[in-house]
């Protein structure tokens, strides 16, 4: 198989709980949401689908077709011409349809900056201080309420003691990971976003792991 093309398997596998034939459970999240009806993906070697466990098997080997039969995803900025009849086969609008990047990402070497990270004395201390403490006002704003918004293994980057921007494990399996990342919005604009996510590859309990970061197309700086 192509690399390109075999590396959106784990990349799939790694945004969903699948079941044994490839049918998404839910998202691979801490909550657990039931996800989209319809996964594809696509590179300039082929593309993949994936549809959730309650999608019939008749519209499910239909979408299959439709997605085998389309050319190669090559272009982000054009869309599989079969999109839109596959939002009719699942009764669904083509406005639902949200296109977006997913990119593997290298391991970069440790960044210059001062970080703090998961699974070191460092990073137990900040997570004691938060649990006591309680969370600073603007990771509240950002929703990261109490230690159990740090999704494991994460890594910050700190100005003056605070926070500045976070990456975390937004999804985690056993050979793959995707990153989240957020930079508080007083620190934007200085590539902190990009120096946080560098130095969360570098954690150890990612080394063995294929590493992926997704966005929205419409997320220009991302």
């Amino acid at each position: 198989m192509d690399p390109a093309l075999a590396i959106l398997a784990p990349d799939a596998a790694t945004t969903f709980r699948l079941d044994g034939a490839g049918r998404i459970l839910s998202e691979n999240e801490p909550d657990g949401s039931a996800g989209p009806r319809a996964f594809i993906a696509g590179c300039p070697a082929g593309n993949i689908v994936h549809l959730r466990a309650d999608v019939t098997d008749g519209v499910a080997a239909q979408v299959t077709a439709l997605v085998a039969a389309e050319p190669p995803w090559a272009d982000p900025q054009t869309r599989p011409a079969c999109l839109d009849r596959v939002a009719g086969l699942l009764g669904a609008s083509s406005a639902c349809i949200e296109v977006g990047f997913n990119y593997a990402l290298p391991k970069w070497p440790p960044s210059v900056g001062v970080f703090i990270c998961s699974d070191t004395a460092e990073g137990d201390a900040l997570l004691t201080r938060l649990r006591q403490d309680g969370a600073p006002a603007h990771l509240v704003a950002a929703g990261f309420v109490s230690v159990a918004d740090f999704w494991p293994p994460w890594c910050v980057t700190v100005e003056g003691g605070t926070i500045a921007a976070i990456a975390f494990a937004a999804r985690l399996a056993a050979a793959s990971a995707a990153v989240g990342v957020y930079t508080f919005p007083e620190f934007r604009g200085r590539e902190l976003a990009a120096s946080v996510t560098a130095r969360w590859t570098a954690l150890p309990t990612l080394a063995a792991r294929t590493l992926f970061y997704g966005t929205s197309k419409m997320n220009l700086s991302s």
